[in-house]
C-alpha cells in the first residue's frame, strides 16, 4: 500500500540541520589539508557556523604574560586567531565561538584533556579572564565589525559538568565563570549573544540551579546549549572502541531536554543550541564511518529542526587529534569526512538534505518529502533501523520497501525525470572498499583514488509518465542501511525535429534485428 503524499505542506523545514557543524580544536585550521576538507564540505553542504575547542590554548598564542620591570604584564596576541578566523569566513562559514580552554598563564591548576593538553582548570585571577574575553572581543569587533560579530554566539566553557572539562566538575565554580564571562561580553557590547551551560548528556539536573543562578542574579544569556550522543557502555580494543546506540528518537529526546526542564523559568523562550551531537561521543569507534551511522541519523536530521534552533555535528572532518594522531585511515573518527578528504556515507547524508527543498509535504518513518519553491519535488528515504525478531536494537533486514504516490506539479500524461542517488553497504562507501582492499593504514595514492572513486554515491534515472491527478507512485526498494534521496524534474521534450533514436545503433530496429 502506498503513502499518498499531499500537495499542500505540512510545515516549512528549517534549517537546523545546518546551522552549525563542528571541528577540531581551532588551531587546525592553520594546515591546509583541514581547510581543504571544509571546502569540500561548505560547497556540497554549506554549514552556516563552526564550534570548536581551544580557542584560548596556549598553542593559538592569546594569552601572553610577560615581567616588565619586575612586574606581570599580559600581551594579547591575535596573530593566529585572525588566520583561523579569516580563512572560515574565506569559506562561508562564521564563528560559533567557544570560550576556553584556559592558558596555563593563567590557570589555577594543572589538569589537562586530551593529547594537546586542553588545560580544565578556573582561571587563577577572575579580572585577568575578563580582561582576556574581552580584549578578544575587542580586537574580533575592530577586525570584522560589530554588526558582524554581533550575529556570532559566545558559548561559555564546554561540558563542566565533566570532570576531564572542568576541574572537579564544580558547578558553582562554572556559574562564577559564566557570570563574570557573560557579564564580560555585554560590557563589550550589549548586542553580542552569549549562553551556556553546554552540558553533556546525562546531565539534565543542571539546568535548574542554571536558571535559577542567571535569574536571581539577572545574569545575560541569549541562548542555552547542550550536547547529544546515544552511545552505551564502552568496548575497548587497541586504538578504538565499540558501543551499543539507544534508538534515533533517544537524539531528539535529548534535543527537547532543554526546553522541557526550562519550562516555567526565565529561560524557557531562548534559542536551544545543540553544539554537538553523533552517535557515538568517542572519536575511535568505527560506527562513524559507516552507512548504519548514516540510516541511523537520518530520521535525527529530518526532524530535529521541529525541536531546537541548531544542532551541531560533531565534526566536519577526520583532521581531529583529541586522542593523539590517528593511527589507521579509517579509525572511527567523528569526520563527515576522512583524512584527504574522502565522503563517508554521513557526508552524502548531510549532501543529500541540501538538495531537500523548503516545503514539507510528507514526513515518516523512513522518508522525508520536500517541494522547491519552484515546484520540484525531493524525496530522502532511509532504512529504518528498528529492532527484529532475531536480533536488538539496529538490526536491519536485507531490503526495506516504501511506496509513495506523489505530486509532481505537471499535467496528466507529462513526462517527468527520475533521478536517484544511493548510498548503502557497497554504493557511495569507501568503508566498505577500504575494508575490502585490506583495511590498509595508510593507502598508497593509487588506493586512494579507489577510495575516492568508491565514496560516490550510485545514480539511477527513468523517465516516467504523470497519471492521474498529476501525480506519480514511486516504489522504492532500499538495500540495508541505504539512504537514497529522489528528484522528480520536468522532462519536457526538446526541439530536436531531425534525431530519431531508431536509428541509432543498438536502439530501436538495429536492438531487435541484431544488426
Amino acid at each position: 500500500m502506498s503513502t499518498v503524499v499531499p500537495s499542500v505542506p505540512i510545515g516549512e523545514l528549517t534549517d537546523a540541520w545546518r546551522q552549525c557543524v563542528g571541528t577540531g580544536r581551532v588551531e587546525l585550521a592553520l594546515r591546509s589539508d583541514y581547510r581543504d576538507s571544509l571546502a569540500i564540505v561548505q560547497e556540497q553542504i554549506g554549514f552556516r557556523y563552526l564550534r570548536g575547542h581551544g580557542l584560548f590554548d596556549d598553542k593559538m598564542g592569546v594569552h601572553r604574560p610577560v615581567q616588565v620591570d619586575g612586574t606581570r604584564q599580559v600581551h594579547h596576541n591575535f596573530t593566529y586567531v585572525d588566520q583561523v578566523i579569516d580563512s572560515w569566513l574565506s569559506l562561508g562559514i562564521k564563528p560559533f565561538l567557544e570560550l576556553g580552554f584556559m592558558p596555563a598563564g593563567l590557570a589555577s591548576g594543572t589538569q589537562t584533556v586530551f593529547w594537546w593538553l586542553g588545560n580544565v582548570t578556573p582561571p587563577s585571577s577572575y579580572p585577568e579572564w575578563a580582561a582576556l574575553v574581552a580584549a578578544t572581543l575587542r580586537h574580533l569587533i575592530d577586525r570584522y565589525g560589530a554588526d558582524e560579530v554581533r550575529t556570532w554566539p559566545i558559548e561559555v566553557w564546554n561540558e563542566p559538568n565533566l570532570t576531564d572539562f572542568w576541574e572537579n566538575a564544580d558547578q558553582a565554580e562554572y556559574l562564577h565563570l559564566y557570570e563574570v564571562t557573560a557579564r564580560t561580553v555585554k560590557d563589550v557590547d550589549a548586542g553580542l549573544q552569549v549562553g551556556g551551560p553546554a552540558i553533556s548528556p546525562g546531565a539534565d539536573h543542571w539546568w535548574a540551579p542554571f536558571a535559577e543562578f542567571v535569574a536571581s542574579r539577572d545574569v545575560p544569556i541569549d541562548f542555552v546549549s547542550r550536547h547529544a550522543y546515544s552511545s552505551g557502555p564502552t568496548q575497548h580494543i587497541p586504538f578504538g572502541v565499540y558501543q551499543t546506540l539507544t534508538a534515533p528518537q533517544g537524539l531528539l529526546d535529548q534535543f527537547a531536554a532543554p526546553r522541557a526542564h526550562l519550562a516555567g523559568t526565565g529561560l524557557e523562550h531562548l534559542p536551544v543550541h545543540i553544539t554537538e551531537f553523533n552517535t557515538s561521543y568517542n572519536p575511535t569507534n568505527p560506527i562513524h564511518d559507516t552507512a548504519y551511522n548514516a540510516a541511523y541519523l537520518a530520521p535525527v536530521l529530518a526532524g530535529g529542526g521541529d525541536l531546537v534552533d541548531s544542532f551541531s555535528y560533531w565534526t566536519f572532518a577526520d583532521v581531529f587529534e583529541e586522542v593523539g594522531v590517528p593511527t589507521s585511515f579509517f579509525h572511527g573518527g567523528f569526520g563527515l569526512l576522512t583524512h584527504r578528504g574522502i565522503p563517508k556515507p554521513t557526508f552524502h547524508l548531510y549532501a543529500f538534505m541540501a538538495r531537500a527543498g523548503r516545503h514539507i509535504l510528507a514526513r515518516g518513518a523512513d522518508h522525508l518529502v520536500t517541494r522547491h519553491d519552484d515546484g520540484r519535488i525531493v524525496v530522502l528515504a532511509w532504512q529504518p533501523l528498528g529492532g527484529s525478531d532475531d536480533g536488538p536494537y539496529g538490526s536491519a533486514p536485507a531490503h526495506h520497501e516504501l511506496s509513495l504516490d506523489l505530486p509532481t506539479g505537471q499535467a496528466t500524461g507529462d513526462a517527468v525525470a527520475i533521478v536517484r542517488r544511493s548510498v548503502d553497504e557497497d554504493d557511495g562507501n569507501a568503508w566498505t572498499a577500504w575494508r575490502d582492499l585490506g583495511r590498509p593504514h595508510q593507502p598508497s595514492l593509487h588506493q586512494l583514488d579507489l577510495l575516492r572513486a568508491a565514496a560516490v554515491p550510485a545514480l539511477h534515472h527513468q523517465r516516467m509518465t504523470v497519471g492521474d491527478g498529476g501525480r506519480v507512485r514511486l516504489d522504492v526498494r532500499l538495500n540495508r542501511h541505504e539512504v537514497t534521496l529522489i528528484e522528480l524534474l520536468p522532462a519536457a521534450a526538446g526541439e530536436h525535429p531531425s534525431l530519431d533514436d531508431s536509428r541509432l545503433l543498438g536502439q530501436g530496429q538495429w536492438a531487435e534485428s541484431g544488426v
